[in-house]
């Protein structure tokens, strides 16, 4: 039986995606953050979550019609 405390990338994925639009909850905060802390490939795509977020706030303005000119 899995420990229900650990999780896969499958699911650490979607964790990464939901908290950009919701706060988690502590459950699944900690179940991310130690899946985090043994996965490098879900550490870059964290990063790589939290570099496009961060992009597209600070140039919301850039990424509307592209039909304008």
């Amino acid at each position: 039986m899995e420990d229900p405390g650990m999780i896969m990338c499958k699911e650490a994925t979607r964790l990464m995606s939901l908290k950009i639009e919701q706060p988690l909850t502590f459950q699944q905060k900690a179940q991310l953050t130690f899946h985090l802390s043994m996965c490098g490939a879900c550490r870059r795509c964290d990063k790589q979550f939290r570099f496009l977020h961060d992009s597209f706030n600070r140039h919301p303005s850039q990424l509307g019609d592209t039909n304008k000119k």
